[in-house]
C-alpha cells in the first residue's frame, strides 16, 4: 500500500480524500517515512518540519471529514523549493552567508497561494547557492544526488524538488526557473516540470538574475501540474512583472483540445548544439507520436546561432551585482565557483550589457514571428543523460565542466515563452528529457500538448526500474535526517 500511496497523484490523491477511502495524516506519515527512509543517500531537503507537517495533515483530515476542504490542494504535500520565502522556515538559497536565526514572517506569493490552497508544507528542497547553477550542490547543505544513479546529479537549480517527486516523497514540488532550473532535473529526473509563461505565477523575493526567473509546478504528471499552476498562478503586487489572471482553470481544460492540424517544429539542435545521438532518435521518434496525432511537424529551427553570449552577458551583470551586495567577510563562505562567476560577471561592460539587451530584443522578436508560423516547437531539454555530480579530471559531464552540456533551456528565459521538460525516453539506464515550448501566453497549449504526449508514451509511476534503483538507494549513508528538523518555536 506504501508505494500506492507514494506515487499516486495529486488528483488520484484528491480523489481519495473525497471518497474516504485515504486521508491526510496517512498520506503525510507516507511522506516522513520516505523522506527519512531515502533522504541519507539522496540528501534532497535542507530541512524538513514533521510536527507542523502532522498537525496541519491532522487539521486538513477534519476538514475533509466535514465535507469542508480548503481550497484546490486541500492535504496534498508540497516540497518548496528554498530560494522560496516560507512563514516560520528560513530561506537559506543554498548559502551560509544568511544568518537562519531571524524573523521568517512572510511568504512568497507561490507559498501563499499554495498554502491558501490547502498544501501540507513539510521541509524546503535543496539548491546550488543562490540557484545559480545546473547541478544542486552547495557549501550549505552538500551533493544533492540523482535516485537513477547515486552517482549521478538530479540537474540544478530545482534538483532537491525533482528527487523530493522520484522518490515518491510527495507528489507536487515547487520549482524556480532563470535558466533551466525546472527543465534541467525534470529532464535528468524524468519527472515534468513547467515553466510558466513569465509574470504568469508571481516572483517575490526578486532573483538576482532578473526578468530571466520563473516559479513553476513540478510533478510526476501533466494533470497535477496544471492543478498545481491553477493554485499558484495570479498577480501579486510585490511583483511588478506579474500578469493578471487569465481565468484559465488549466486542470479541467488539459486534456480537451485536438493536436491534429497543429504546426509543430521539430528541432533536436535548435538551430546551434547537436545532441548525444540516443537523445536526438528520442526527440525525433516524439515528432512520430506527433505525426500520428495528426499534427503537422517538419523540421524546422527557431534559432540560427546560439544565444549563449546573450545570456552570459545578462546574468554576468546579476552576478555581478549579487556579489557587491554580499558583506565582504562573508565572500570566503560563498561557493567558489560562485564565486569566480561573479568575477567574470565584473568583466561586462556597460556597453556590452546595453548591446545584449537589444539582441535579447531582437532574438524575442525573431522567436516571436517563428510562433506566427507554428504553434509548439519540440526539441531535447538536455543534450545528455544526467551528469556526474561529483568534479572528474576527465571529459565526462560533471561540475567541471557544466557550462558545455546545458545548451538548450535558457534562450525560452530571455525569450519568456512558456516551456515543458516530459520524459520521453532511456538510454545508459537514465531518463530523457523532451522539451516542448510555445508561443508567449500559450501555457494551455503547451500542458495539452505535454498530456497528450504523456498518454500516449509516458512513463507509469512507479516502474520496475525505478523501485530498483530506490531499492540501491535505501539506507545509505549521508547526512544525518534528524539534524534537518526545524524546531518549532
Amino acid at each position: 500500500m506504501t508505494d500506492e500511496i507514494a506515487f499516486a497523484s495529486a488528483t488520484g490523491v484528491l480523489a481519495q480524500y473525497r471518497a474516504k477511502k485515504l486521508s491526510p495524516v496517512e498520506v503525510m506519515t507516507e511522506t516522513l517515512r520516505r523522506l527519512e527512509l531515502y533522504e541519507g543517500a539522496v540528501n534532497a531537503f535542507v530541512l524538513y518540519d514533521p510536527e507542523s507537517a502532522l498537525a496541519e495533515a491532522r487539521r486538513s483530515e477534519a476538514r475533509w471529514q466535514m465535507g469542508e476542504p480548503q481550497g484546490l490542494l486541500d492535504g496534498v504535500p508540497v516540497a518548496l523549493k528554498d530560494t522560496l520565502a516560507t512563514r516560520g522556515w528560513p530561506r537559506l538559497v543554498g548559502s551560509r552567508t544568511i544568518d537562519p536565526n531571524q524573523p521568517w514572517t512572510e511568504d512568497s506569493p507561490a507559498v501563499q497561494r499554495l498554502r491558501a490552497a490547502g498544501a501540507v508544507f513539510f521541509g524546503k528542497t535543496t539548491t546550488p547557492e543562490f540557484g545559480w547553477k545546473p547541478l544542486t550542490d552547495s557549501p550549505l547543505s552538500g551533493v544533492t544526488r540523482n535516485p537513477w544513479n547515486l552517482e549521478r546529479t538530479p540537474g540544478g537549480s530545482s534538483g532537491g524538488s525533482a528527487v523530493a517527486l522520484l522518490t515518491g516523497i510527495c507528489p507536487l514540488a515547487v520549482g524556480t526557473d532563470a535558466g533551466g532550473s525546472i527543465r534541467i532535473p525534470a529532464a535528468f529526473c524524468g519527472v515534468f516540470g513547467l515553466k510558466p509563461t513569465f509574470g504568469k505565477v508571481a516572483v517575490y523575493p526578486a532573483s538576482a538574475f532578473g526578468d530571466v526567473a520563473h516559479v513553476g509546478p513540478m510533478s510526476r504528471t501533466v494533470d497535477d501540474a496544471a492543478l498545481m499552476l491553477d493554485a499558484m498562478k495570479r498577480p501579486d503586487s510585490r511583483d511588478w512583472h506579474s500578469l493578471p489572471d487569465d481565468g484559465i482553470a488549466y486542470r479541467e481544460r488539459v486534456r480537451r483540445g485536438s493536436l491534429k492540424g497543429k504546426r509543430i517544429a521539430l528541432s533536436p539542435t535548435l538551430g546551434y548544439a547537436e545532441p548525444a545521438p540516443a537523445v536526438r532518435d528520442a526527440v525525433e521518434r516524439a515528432g512520430e507520436v506527433f505525426a500520428s496525432f495528426g499534427a503537422v511537424v517538419e523540421h524546422a529551427d527557431p534559432f540560427k546561432e546560439s544565444p549563449g553570449p546573450i545570456f552570459e552577458a545578462l546574468a554576468g551583470a546579476g552576478f555581478a551585482a549579487l556579489l557587491r551586495a554580499m558583506p565582504p567577510d562573508k565572500v570566503p563562505l560563498m561557493d567558489p565557483g560562485l564565486v569566480e562567476t561573479c568575477r567574470r560577471g565584473e568583466a561586462v561592460t556597460l556597453e556590452q550589457y546595453v548591446e545584449a539587451i537589444g539582441r535579447r530584443v531582437a532574438l524575442g522578436q525573431a522567436l516571436r514571428q517563428f510562433f506566427d508560423r507554428y504553434d509548439l516547437v519540440l526539441s531535447p531539454a538536455m543534450p545528455i543523460p544526467a551528469a556526474y555530480a561529483d568534479p572528474r579530471q576527465d571529459d565526462a559531464p560533471n561540475p567541471n565542466n557544466f557550462r558545455d552540456w546545458m545548451p538548450y533551456t535558457y534562450p525560452f528565459n530571455l525569450t519568456k515563452n512558456p516551456s515543458a521538460s516530459i520524459a520521453c525516453g532511456f538510454a545508459d539506464g537514465l531518463p530523457l528529457g523532451l522539451m516542448m515550448t510555445g508561443p508567449l501566453w500559450d501555457d494551455l497549449g503547451v500542458l495539452q500538448a505535454c498530456r497528450a504526449y504523456e498518454a500516449a508514451a509516458g512513463p507509469v509511476w512507479p516502474s520496475a526500474e525505478l523501485s530498483a534503483a530506490l531499492a540501491n538507494a535505501e539506507g545509505a549513508a549521508g547526512p544525518e535526517v534528524k539534524a534537518k528538523i526545524r524546531p518549532i518555536r
